[in-house]
């Protein structure tokens, strides 16, 4: 790019400067700092002839340009040749300098390109300076601002000229009147402290090792007495603060002995400020910069002022903090830095102040000393050390606390404890079970998003930095490991600490790594010198349960089964390569699921697979009773917790299944039995699967003691009609009937088939009739609890349906079947039939599917009854509101499917046209009903019952289908009906109808018959919104059945049957709509 092209280029660019829109200049100047990227000098060449030429450009421009010019020098500082360098001074300091008063914008950003420039050419900078700093005349506010600046960008460079800036300001600090002109003083003298601290600090790297602090002390303490005396009393807050700011990096460079003089007066003075001052960053760092010149310089006077500063000090800290602002936080940090120096001073009479404030029950002033602690045991760790024991037994009041704000500082402060050897001391265990503790609150008591105040926001951190806090102390602190293992074993168990558990587990699997690759074959637990530690079995059996809700606590399933893969050789020897094996796959299906799409059934079942594997590999029958007898002893621990109990009732039955021991199986059921809360559904039903897992082994023992338990006093508390506690004993005792109709019910699903038939009616089904009813002076008196009669239905259900699964159940004489059946009606009539409130029909109704199937086969009108009340408890339910679709809606459907399984089995008993018929002929007043509801129910079924006959038929011989013209003459009508829905039911069973009448002439079930098709695409016309494409379709509809049928009176022997059909051409859906549609299509009673 050539020099007069990249001139004209800056010149364009410069000339836009002038825009009145602030973007466009912005854009400007960016366009410039581009361009002094590629040709530095000749952009700062181009903007500082722009500058001296246009002396009447305005300020905000000429800032822009020096703003571009101060990016470009900071970025190619090494670049520049000196002419270029001393031109580009002249030019600041001229900007800078041009007017007296303050454009601060603009003076800034030139004395910013001084600074900029002083990086490398400090000399000739500090040349034009000095010349504008001259004795007798108070300089610009801004060269004393750029001398300030230069000090501290470079120090080594401006450090040796500052004893003759010194000497050359002080007379001028007594003619500063201005308090603005005070203040940019204050400000250089704080600067010139700072930059000689450091350089003083750094002699080995200085270009002059032979300055000394002598050079400067007269200078400062001069100038200290003016800010200190006079300055400091001034009724402006700012200068105040920039008198205090300059008076702690000065305090570093007085003579000792005037330090030591001043520090009675001082340190009052700058305390006083707290009062003055809501702002405080300023005066604690102050503080704390002459509290640490006072201990290097070895005052006394700091014993003197030591009360007065810790009461000050503590009273900062404890004031509440409003804002995560920067500046508030620095300020804490400051105040903290001030402890660190009274702490190497005076230790005793620190923690004799700090270490009784803990058992106030002021919250802010515990949470404030609880934040000294914790820093004190950070920052000054050597003065702590003998001070560990006095510090632990101080923590024991914080720990009782409740407050939010003080349970995180407690934490904190426990974190500090870990890294530098507390937790390691008599009463280190406490704090670890503190953290423990916190852990395990309940993460739903936490606001969802972090609150305004600062209680919600320390209540949101809590369990949230203790988990932290574990975690990290576990795996990055090494002298932890000694601590927490196997310390951290005890809290698995205990129920307290549920909440804990995935962080427990974590900090266990890492200790218990890092101690498997210390001694790869050691044991990792010593029972022997760990009493208190939970044994093998206590372990398994709760990582276990709990791993039935894997997504709990962040993740619990997943933590549980790595901590019991880790401790496989604790658990049992052998468990190592099949747990390698075994628990990644488990893991592995807990990854690929989440909890709203993980079926609780199916992880059950394979953690219950994962306990049989065990349980085959461990082979050993006095390990597998007392892994039972653990888990019995947990089982109350897990009431609050009914999903989890259930869960663990399965894991007994199936250990109990795997042990030999006949007497231990019969001693624990009986136990089980005995303690149950028979009350609660879920613990009902956990029992009654433990029996009958447990039954794949042990049938015999399993229904041995539930006969026991059936002729036991337990049993029979309440039969006395006279008892005093009736109603309660009755309420307690019907529960426990429950438990056993559901224990035998589910033993009977799980029993081995071949040894079920021979006892499913004399210790089955008796016993289930006996816990059922009772008798009271020798009447029978049946209960009318509803969970009784659920439990009984739900029980012969399983029973029944076991029989049938089984290879002779198809030829299997049930004697009971029609009393069982009697008792379902019974039950399925007692439901109010316009409404459905509990699953009792519907698992009646499947119970007689499975019964049906059984022989002997019902009497007609036992059969006829069944069908009649089942119809009628369901078609008569009241439909739900549209746009409702709750729980009452699922059951609703799950009956209506139970209702279709139950005819289905019916029909299957008599697959002929008569069989049809009949079940037709019990639908029909509900096909004909004045009720839409009842008649698209009644459709639905018919057309489910027709697709089951046709494809289950088997036609042996070509005949005709007799029954076809009544069929088609009852559904065809209601192809027009009313509802929607009734009308596609209706052509769905004249399909059904057709494709049977088909076989019945030999053609095969899978032949698809083009002219029967027709009607599928008619179906989808009948729910069209349209009223002319309804009633065309509608016409054909008519012409189709019409046309198709025609010769069904010659060939079924029902003349005149289907005459009526003829008129639906003429008549159907005419004049009507979607809504009307008339009911003219009845000629007759079908």
């Amino acid at each position: 790019m050539s020099e007069s092209y990249m001139k004209r280029l800056s010149t364009i660019l410069l000339d836009a400067i002038t825009d009145k829109d602030p973007l466009v200049q912005e854009q400007v100047c960016g366009a410039l700092c581009t361009l002094g990227e590629s040709q530095p000098e000749e952009a700062l060449s181009a903007c500082e002839e722009y500058l001296r030429l246009h002396e009447k450009l305005a300020h905000p421009c000429r800032t822009m340009i020096l703003r571009a010019m101060e990016t470009v020098v900071s970025s190619h500082i090494r670049e520049l040749d000196k002419d270029m360098a001393r031109a580009i001074i002249l030019l600041a300091s001229s900007e800078m300098t041009k007017v007296k008063e303050l454009v601060c914008d603009w003076q800034q950003a030139a004395s910013k390109v001084l600074v900029a420039v002083g990086e490398r050419f400090i000399g000739s900078v500090m040349e034009e300076m000095l010349s504008k700093f001259q004795p007798g005349v108070l300089p610009h506010h801004f060269v004393v601002q750029t001398l300030a600046s230069l000090s501290v960008s470079n120090v080594f460079g401006v450090v040796p000229f500052l004893p003759s800036v010194l000497s050359t300001m002080l007379p001028m600090l007594g003619a500063a009147k201005h308090d603005s002109t005070r203040a940019v003083f204050c400000c250089a003298l704080q600067r010139f402290s700072e930059s000689t601290v450091e350089y003083l600090a750094n002699l080995d790297q200085a270009p002059d090792p032979t300055v000394r602090k002598d050079a400067f002390a007269t200078d400062i303490f001069s100038a200290y007495d003016i800010l200190f005396h006079h300055w400091l009393q001034s009724r402006e807050a700012k200068l105040r603060l920039a008198v205090v700011e300059a008076l702690g990096p000065m305090s570093h460079l007085l003579p000792r002995e005037k330090l030591e003089e001043q520090l009675p007066k001082l340190l009052p003075g700058v305390l006083g400020l707290y009062r003055k001052h809501a702002e405080t960053f300023a005066v604690s760092k102050s503080l704390g910069q002459i509290l640490e010149a006072a201990a290097s310089a070895g005052s006394r006077a700091l014993d003197v002022q030591l009360d007065a500063l810790l009461a000050a000090l503590h009273a900062q800290i404890c004031v509440p903090v409003e804002s995560s602002s920067p500046l508030v936080m620095n300020s804490q940090k400051e105040v903290l830095r001030c402890f660190t120096v009274l702490a190497c001073c005076s230790p005793d009479r620190l923690l004799a102040f700090l270490l009784p404030k803990l058992d106030t029950s002021n919250e802010r002033t515990r949470v404030g000393t609880l934040h000294v602690v914790r820093h004190l045991i950070n920052s000054a760790a050597a003065q702590m050390e003998v001070k560990k024991p006095f510090i632990l037994s101080s923590m024991k009041l914080p720990l009782l606390d409740t407050n939010s704000k003080v349970k995180r500082a407690v934490v904190q402060v426990i974190s500090a404890m870990a890294h530098h050897g507390y937790l390691e001391q008599p009463g280190g265990e406490a704090m670890v079970e503190y953290i423990v503790q916190q852990c395990a609150l309940p993460a739903e008591a936490e606001p969802q998003r972090p609150a305004a105040d600062s209680e919600a926001l320390a209540a949101d951190g809590v369990r949230a930095v203790s988990i932290s806090t574990l975690y990290l102390v576990s795996t990055t602190v090494d002298r932890m490991g000694d601590v927490l293992w196997p310390y951290l074993l005890e809290f698995l168990v205990p129920v307290r600490f549920t909440g804990a558990l995935t962080p427990l587990c974590r900090s266990l699997v890492h200790l218990a790594q890092k101690r498997q690759e210390a001694g790869a074959h050691a044991p990792l637990i010593q029972y022997s010198s760990n009493a208190a530690l939970p044994s093998p079995y206590a372990i398994t059996a709760r990582l276990l349960a709990v791993s039935s809700r894997p997504y709990l606590g962040d993740g619990r399933g997943a933590a549980s089964l790595r901590l019991l893969s880790v401790l496989h050789r604790d658990v049992h020897p052998r468990l190592g390569p099949r747990w390698a094996s075994t628990v990644p796959l488990l893991l592995e299906h807990l990854d690929e699921y989440t909890e709203e799409t993980l079926s609780q059934k199916d992880w059950e079942e394979k953690l219950l697979m994962f306990l049989r594997d065990t349980l085959a590999v461990v082979s050993d029958d006095t390990w597998t009773c007392q892994l039972s007898l653990e888990m019995c002893k947990q089982l109350p621990d897990y009431n609050g917790t009914p999903l989890e109990k259930n869960f663990l009732y399965k894991c007994i039955g199936t250990t109990l299944g795997a042990a030999s021991s006949k007497e231990v199986v019969r001693k624990h059921l009986q136990e089980l039995l005995e303690t149950a809360r028979h009350q609660e559904e879920r613990e009902r039903e956990g029992l009654a699967c433990c029996f009958g897992i447990c039954a794949v082994s042990h049938l015999d023992s399993t229904l041995a003691q539930l006969e026991d338990f059936v002729k036991s006093d337990a049993f029979r508390k309440s039969a006395g009609i006279f008892s005093i506690f009736k109603d309660r004993s009755e309420n307690e005792v019907e529960k426990v009937r429950s438990t056993l109709l559901l224990c035998f019910g589910h033993v009977a699903a799980q029993a081995p088939r071949e040894q079920l038939l021979a006892r499913v009616e004399s210790d089955v089904f008796r016993n289930m009739s006996q816990c059922f009813s009772t008798k009271v002076l020798g009447i029978k008196v049946e209960t009318k609890d509803p969970a009784l009669r659920l439990s009984l239905v739900q029980s012969v259900c399983l029973a029944s349906q076991a029989v049938c699964s089984s290879t002779q159940g198809g030829a299997f004489h049930l004697s009971r079947k029609p009393e069982l059946v009697a008792q379902m009606v019974e039950f399925i009539k007692a439901e109010p039939p316009d409404s459905l409130r509990t699953p009792i029909r519907k698992q009646a109704m499947l119970a007689c599917t499975h019964l049906v199937a059984l022989e002997p086969a019902l009497e007609e009108q036992v059969q006829a009854d069944l069908i009649h009340s089942c119809l009628l408890s369901v078609m008569a339910v009241l439909p739900a509101p549209e746009g409702e679709d709750g729980p009452q809606e699922s059951l609703y459907l799950d009956t209506v499917q139970a209702l279709k399984d139950l005819l289905m089995s019916l029909l299957q008993r008599d697959m002929t046209p008569q069989g049809l018929q009949l079940m037709v002929e019990h639908l029909r007043p509900w096909i004909t009903s004045p009720r839409g509801h009842e008649r698209a129910r009644a459709l639905g079924l018919s057309a489910c019952l027709l697709q089951y006959f046709l494809e289950h038929l088997h036609v042996r011989a070509l005949v005709p289908f007799h029954n076809l013209g009544l069929l088609v003459g009852l559904f065809s009508p209601r192809c027009a009906d009313l509802w929607p829905a009734s009308r596609q039911e209706a052509v769905s069973c004249v399909y059904s109808l057709l494709y049977v009448q088909l076989c019945y002439e030999g053609f095969s079930r899978d032949y698809r018959d083009a002219v029967a098709e027709q009607l599928l695409t008619l179906r989808d016309g009948l729910v069209h919104p349209d009223p002319a494409i309804l009633f065309h379709t509608c016409h054909s509809l008519a012409q189709f059945i019409c046309f198709n049928f025609c010769d069904v009176e010659a060939r079924t022997g029902v003349p005149g049957e289907l005459t009526v059909l003829w008129s639906l051409s003429g008549q159907a859906v005419q004049g009507g709509t979607r809504h009307h549609l008339p009911l003219t299509l009845y000629s007759r009673e079908f």
